[in-house]
């Protein structure tokens, strides 16, 4: 039940007796009443994770309510998981996604193996591992998860990759408020559309909400209709008692798989299982007198459990085969971390046995995309090409390799994502319609699983909450990599690249909405978050290339939508963090710094101001390179950052100057031409044609020729074509 390989299962350990077919019933009915033991251990150790938290604080009324379907679920005979390594292919995966029930989760990895039980105390402080939500730096945990409505898409994501050997099942619970959340109805639609039969997701219905423990924001409807309406196969559940989950979960397991993914609706009460009605509340700060008295109340509770079990247990020698039948739930015990022992007066006990730790450092991976590079396409310098078609072409050959997967949202045929990867194998070039978030969660699972993914959409439409809790998961996984005593390894980051279409003027007539001009600066703040916009068709594919070394990590790459002309020569390599200079002669007066198709601008006005006798330079800084600002700034050239956005590179700039407290800095050598308002001030573009565009912001050739001209000299003015 614990890992594959080795222990035997409550399922399997039935099968191997066969003598004991026609007793399984009672071998049933023994392991309910084991349950119920374990769901007392399994409340102790969360009230006393409460108890010597930082805080003294419990999300209880979720994470109590949650006890009986994870019970069931971990304990039960359900899923399949390698507590040694989990990360090792062909095991179930699991996501919280009601993060709030983090403290029963953590009670259970301890009790099964993977980590120790030390680290349940002193939870949510700044030094624990085990924070107040779930995410990587736990054990076992795959994605960090609190937001709600994100988990289960990542769960569905799972499924998918389960979907292909070796094939594996995929487990999420969730909570019923969270169904309110948009996302939801995304994975819904989808994975029944995905005939995800090995998707499994568990409703803790507790009919409460936030800090109302016994009523909805507003009223639900019947989940179970709804869930079936989509194609689910759905069914309701008292999840008061260990019964109704446990058959649900064997009808997942058992029964033959019909292209439906199966909802549980497990209906019980918020703090269900708690004794005090205290604990019915969201969050609650326990105090050491409540405390002692509901571990007492959950202490005597067990005891009476045991003692029903023992009755039980006894009676079965009265029937023929009894005592193979206490053999075999003896064995189900003992993978249940239960030590079932019978003393010399023939008194049962059933002692919690937490651990050992069995998690050990996962083995490395190798991110590497193997590809044989003469067959990428080969591009000629006197023609254009459209990004797009770059992508297809270069996918064609990146996708041989099984690690590459695609998520496209929206437009497929804007990145070119969709027509590489699935000319190669269309079950890794995935399209999700107009559910960007969903495409997002998708793309999660796989690189959890260690595939270098890419999604797609229009630049603006990347969901921003989706992104900030993969950039949190990341940081997470890179913690524990880092760590000296984590778990996770060398390769066990998140490769995942976002092709952003159509940013900076791109997308011209389509209105303020579908405009990139402020994408680049709103995810720059985002942590861990690595920008590129590309200039080139051969820049374009020296990234990829680059991309598919492996462990570049998360990376938000803007493509150009039309064609363009080709800038580099056949033997550029990228280098994230670098700037590539395009012209330049000793002699230069000034400088300007662009990039994407800002870049193509930028050569032309440079072309304007040599035939007016001004030697102007040209910079192309696809990431930005804080080194070569600064010694751009240094060198007493007029400096000119010319930029179809907010202007990204221009603040990344003024951010490298300050940080390095040369005070006051002297700006009056730079220039800054970009979308920025009069007043300095971020806004977003209307419609227009690129050429109505560049010209309303002063960044068509003639215009930023003249502003150069105008700044060095009274000279020969540039001429207009």
């Amino acid at each position: 039940m614990t890992q594959i390989n080795s222990a035997v299962t409550p399922h399997n350990a039935i099968a191997r007796h066969d003598c004991l077919a026609r007793k399984a019933p009672l071998v049933r009915q023994g392991i309910l009443k084991l349950l119920a033991i374990k769901d007392s251990d399994i409340r102790i150790l969360t009230l006393e994770q409460c108890r010597d938290a930082v805080d003294k604080g419990l999300h209880s009324g979720g994470a109590f309510s949650a006890t009986i379907p994870l019970v069931n679920l971990f304990y039960g005979g359900f899923i399949e998981i390698d507590i040694a390594d989990p990360t090792s292919p062909g095991q179930d995966r699991f996501i919280l996604s009601k993060g709030h029930a983090v403290a029963t989760v953590a009670s259970i990895y301890a009790d099964l193996g993977y980590f120790d039980r030390s680290l349940l105390k002193n939870s949510r402080s700044y030094e624990s591992i085990l924070n107040g939500h779930p995410g990587p730096l736990l054990p076992g945990v795959h994605i960090s998860t609190g937001p709600m409505g994100q988990g289960f898409a990542v769960a569905q994501g799972f499924a998918i990759a389960g979907r292909s050997a070796p094939r594996f099942n995929s487990f999420c619970i969730v909570g019923d408020g969270e169904l309110q959340e948009g996302p939801i109805w995304e994975t819904v639609m989808y994975a029944a559309q995905k005939r995800l039969d090995n998707l499994c997701v568990l409703i803790d219905r507790n009919n409460g909400q936030l800090d109302t423990p016994d009523r909805m924001v507003f009223p639900m409807p019947d989940l179970e209709s709804v869930f079936s309406s989509f194609g689910w196969r759905a069914t309701s559940v008292d999840a008061t008692d260990y019964e109704g989950v446990y058959t649900a979960l064997e009808a997942f397991r058992d029964a033959p798989r019909n292209g439906k993914p199966t909802a549980i609706v497990c209906c019980s009460n918020k703090g269900q299982g708690g004794f005090s009605d205290f604990l019915n509340k969201h969050k609650v700060t326990i105090n050491n007198k409540l405390m002692e008295q509901e571990l007492a109340q959950q202490a005597y509770s067990r005891e009476k459990r045991v003692e029903d079990f023992a009755r039980y247990f006894n009676r079965l020698g009265e029937f023929p085969d009894g005592e193979q039948v206490q053999a075999v739930l003896m064995d189900i015990a003992r993978q249940m971390h239960l030590d079932v022992a019978k003393d010399n007066l023939g008194r049962i006990s059933a002692t919690d046995v937490i651990g050992p730790v069995l998690t050990k450092p996962v083995p490395p991976r190798d991110k590497r995309v193997k590809y044989n590079a003469s067959l990428l396409p080969q591009i000629d310098p006197a023609k254009e090409y459209a990004a797009s078609d770059i992508v297809t072409a270069a996918m064609k050959i990146f996708a041989r390799d099984p690690l590459v997967v695609s998520i496209d949202a929206d437009l497929s045929s804007t990145s070119g994502l969709q027509s590489g990867v699935g000319a190669v194998d269309q079950n890794r070039a995935l399209n999700t319609g107009v559910a960007e978030a969903n495409m997002m969660n998708i793309g999660e699972a796989f690189a959890a699983l260690g595939h270098n993914v890419w999604v797609s959409t229009f630049c603006p439409f990347v969901d921003w909450k989706v992104l900030r809790r993969i950039a949190v998961g990341y940081q997470e996984r890179v913690e524990s990599m880092c760590a000296k005593d984590g778990w996770l390894t060398e390769g066990h980051g998140l490769d995942l690249t976002i092709l952003a279409t159509a940013p900076n003027f791109e997308t011209r007539t389509n209105g303020a909405t579908h405009m990139g001009n402020d994408d680049n600066l709103t995810f720059d703040a985002m942590a861990h978050l690595k920008i590129v916009d590309v200039s080139c068709p051969r820049q374009l594919l020296s990234i990829m290339s680059w991309i598919m070394g492996g462990n570049r990590g998360l990376l938000y790459v803007r493509i150009m939508r039309a064609g363009s002309t080709v800038l580099y020569p056949g033997n550029f390599e990228f280098d994230f963090g670098k700037a590539y200079t395009l012209r330049e002669s000793a002699d230069n007066q000034a400088v300007i710094v662009s990039s994407g198709r800002g870049v193509h601008e930028a050569l032309a006005a440079a072309t304007k101001c040599a035939d007016a006798g001004l030697s102007i330079g040209v910079v192309d800084m696809p990431s930005v390179d804080e080194g070569a600002m600064l010694r751009l700034f240094d060198s007493g050239k007029l400096l000119v950052f010319a930029e179809q956005n907010n202007g990204y590179l221009w603040q990344n700039f003024l951010k490298a100057v300050y940080r390095r407290k040369k005070q006051p800095a002297d700006l009056s050598r730079v220039l800054a031409i970009n979308t920025l308002d009069n007043n300095g001030r971020p806004q977003f573009i209307h419609s227009g044609t690129y050429e109505q565009l560049t010209a309303a912001f002063g960044l068509s050739p003639y215009q930023i020729a003249e502003t150069i001209t105008k700044e060095l000299c009274d000279g020969p003015k540039p001429q207009r074509d």
